[in-house]
């Protein structure tokens, strides 16, 4: 049965929480987690948002995004595995689009490692890719891995 997911504002005081759920989501071997400074460093800028989603009060995921202007960036989306196809990941990007919207964005922009399966979510819900990235993400293993571009119109206004 599918649970509802509760989406809610995040901040500094969660990166601990961001740290745990980031390591269950992201293998080391594609490079694609943050580290706590990291996400700490950029949650600091203006315009920059976090969101948490839970699952029946457990944590499930999360996103870090920043909106400058009229344009918007998804930075990180991240969905433990035990909640992936469940409505998570849609769940935290609506809320991404939503917010960036918000925030006057008209345009999101999203990067994905090249084979990762969130792509499909990414081209399910609208987006558009745009370009590659070569040799972007490093992994643990020290093999590197092109990031594919992706974004969306958000308003028109």
């Amino acid at each position: 049965m599918v649970r509802a997911v509760t989406l809610r504002p995040g901040g500094a005081a969660e990166l601990k929480l961001v740290a745990v759920m980031m390591a269950d989501a992201f293998d080391p071997d594609f490079g694609e987690a943050w580290t706590t400074a990291q996400c700490l460093g950029v949650l600091t800028l203006p315009g920059v948002w976090l969101t948490l989603a839970e699952v029946d009060g457990e944590p499930a995921g999360f996103a870090l995004a920043r909106a400058t202007v009229d344009e918007a960036e998804l930075l990180l989306l991240g969905v433990r595995p035990a909640f992936r196809r469940r409505g998570v990941g849609a769940g935290l990007l609506r809320g991404v689009v939503r917010d960036a919207r918000d925030r006057n964005a008209r345009i999101l922009h999203l990067e994905v490692r090249a084979g990762n399966d969130a792509a499909a979510l990414y081209r399910g819900e609208g987006f558009e890719k745009i370009g590659i990235r070569r040799n972007y993400y490093r992994g643990a293993s020290g093999n590197v891995f092109d990031a594919h571009t992706y974004s969306l119109v958000i308003s028109t206004g």
